[in-house]
């Protein structure tokens, strides 16, 4: 199983996810290309077969250019920086979050959700994605954290629920398969609504539960529920339980032990034929002032990957 298994991290060449004003919201690249080599180097030599990159609008589409930041990557510079992290070993994968709470990338098009010019910038915007990644096996589109609590801090807020929730979820999902590719996207809405969750999420969308505590009780009761505050690694049972495929993810946010006890809990508890692997998310600008925690979040992963192996 291990030597199959995916190991991931994500990497951020656009920053334009976390608000919509400065200091986080950027009108130009936030990144550094000497740290960016760095890391995807280390990763090669850790042991890594992936690197997930938030694209958003940190590359000059041509379908729809005025989304993209100053100094943005042309579509050449990308393709000249896939060829290279192929060459190292690792598999680029795209990600785009079209959560209203992450989607500021999108510009004046994240203020108009839901209606027929957002479903078609998003689906022009997924089809060169795809096509400038040479069809990526997976495409991760988000989907997390869009409640009102999340974006209490923003100057708009929106916040799609119910069936239109899924409308959306199910369109942009489809506008990834028809590019050639399997969607992706991070399961926190079983978290809040897990009864309509598993009954409405179909199994073709891969699933990434995210927890970044130490601790990793089991539950005996009954699942799927609701889950609160410290209860959010049972997800993974509650996935696992309904049969979806998953990479389980971690992160060095609140501690550093949390990858590695991610990697010992979902190793045991979730079907190997279902566990596609795990992803590392440091959720930092690709620039110096990060630069230690960047290594230390590649450096946990070894230390969970050499683990695994040598059991």
């Amino acid at each position: 199983m291990t030597s199959q298994l995916i190991w991931a991290n994500l990497l951020h060449l656009s920053v334009n996810m976390w608000n919509d004003v400065p200091p986080q919201y950027s009108e130009e690249l936030r990144f550094d290309v000497p740290l960016w080599n760095e890391l995807t180097e280390r990763m090669a030599d850790s042991g890594f077969n992936m690197v997930v990159i938030d694209v958003g609008d940190a590359v000059q589409l041509q379908s729809h250019p005025e989304i993209a930041v100053r100094n943005a990557w042309s579509p050449e510079r990308l393709r000249e920086e896939l060829t290279r992290l192929r060459g190292l070993g690792l598999e680029p994968i795209p990600k785009l979050n079209f959560s209203t709470g992450h989607d500021i990338w999108l510009k004046e098009y994240s203020y108009q959700v839901s209606t027929p010019v957002y479903y078609q910038v998003t689906a022009d915007v997924i089809a060169e994605v795809a096509e400038l990644f040479d069809t990526p096996r997976f495409f991760h589109i988000g989907m997390d954290e869009e409640t009102a609590q999340h974006q209490r801090r923003q100057q708009l807020a929106i916040m799609r629920q119910h069936d239109l929730w899924w409308h959306d979820l199910n369109y942009l999902a489809d506008k990834v398969t028809e590019a050639g590719s399997r969607p992706w996207i991070w399961s926190d809405h079983a978290w809040r609504i897990p009864d309509e969750f598993y009954q409405r999420m179909p199994k073709s969308i891969l699933q990434s539960n995210w927890y970044y505590g130490p601790g990793f009780d089991t539950d005996p009761s009954g699942r799927p529920r609701e889950l609160g505050s410290g209860e959010y690694h049972l997800a993974y049972l509650d996935l696992n339980d309904n049969g979806y495929d998953q990479i389980p993810t971690g992160s060095t946010w609140s501690c550093e032990e949390n990858f590695e006890r991610t990697v010992e809990y979902c190793a045991k508890h979730v079907d190997p034929a279902r566990l596609l692997g795990f992803l590392q998310t440091p959720w930092l600008m690709t620039v110096p002032e990060h630069r230690e925690t960047h290594l230390l979040a590649i450096d946990v992963v070894k230390r969970a990957k050499d683990k695994l192996e040598s059991q």
